[in-house]
């Protein structure tokens, strides 16, 4: 079993969710008292935060270089970002090291193309929904017809994300708000709906919405387990 580098704390309660996810499968794949073999190095959010929405990019990006060579030092495999968002500078990391980053839009976008579906709504920080890295990569690398909600619907679920999900706050009107901005999506065409960010899935399931749902956290977490037992190869990400 390979060794999993985790760069969490953005925020702390899709870290855990991470950790959870992980042994989980690993217990289901190997049974027993089978537990991963991981290591986590987790950022303080604040600072993280503030660099994002001051727009210093460049300064997040070396925290996030530093954070991966530190798990190459200690002995990680693989390096798996727990966050969509900083994805962002996920060339800059991979470039960093000299061990693989397991991608969250690649691992998502390898299973919507086998569920067969071509128009996807993607739920995320404004980052993740406005800028180009996080959907470029879905649309060019995959095929995908990516769509996001107006302005002021991203306005909603950003503000969501950074001040309730991210403090562990769940509110059902919230809840209720996203349901609303999904069901919009879907009227738009929406097939699938991507959860991209990693604290969405504590507030939506897949029984709240009529499309399935791709939930990133879940499905990148699985997939870090995937390649640490060696069930599938980096081309398969």
């Amino acid at each position: 079993m390979k060794t999993i580098g985790l760069i969490g704390g953005m925020s702390w309660e899709s870290s855990l969710l991470y950790y959870q996810i992980i042994n989980q499968r690993v217990k289901e794949q190997l049974g027993g008292h089978h537990s991963a073999k991981s290591l986590m190095y987790s950022v303080d959010f604040h600072e993280i935060k503030t660099l994002q929405h001051e727009g210093k990019w460049d300064e997040a990006t070396q925290i996030m270089v530093d954070t991966a060579r530190k798990l190459e030092t200690a002995g990680s495999d693989c390096i798996v970002i727990c966050t969509n968002t900083m994805h962002k500078m996920a060339k800059e990391v991979e470039e960093a090291v000299t061990i693989p980053l397991l991608h969250i839009a690649d691992a998502t976008a390898n299973k919507i193309v086998q569920s067969g579906s071509k128009k996807v709504a993607l739920l995320g920080t404004a980052f993740t929904m406005e800028q180009d890295f996080y959907k470029g990569n879905l649309v060019r690398k995959y095929g995908l017809d990516v769509i996001v909600p107006d302005e002021v619907s991203r306005k909603i679920v950003h503000e969501i994300i950074y001040e309730e999900l991210c403090l562990g706050i769940l509110r059902e009107e919230s809840k209720q708000s996203y349901i609303t901005i999904i069901n919009q999506l879907v009227q738009d065409g929406a097939e699938a709906v991507i959860l991209g960010c990693t604290e969405i899935t504590l507030l939506i399931s897949q029984g709240d919405v009529a499309v399935p749902l791709f939930d990133t956290t879940r499905i990148h977490a699985q997939s870090a387990v995937d390649f640490a037992l060696g069930e599938y190869e980096l081309d398969d990400l």
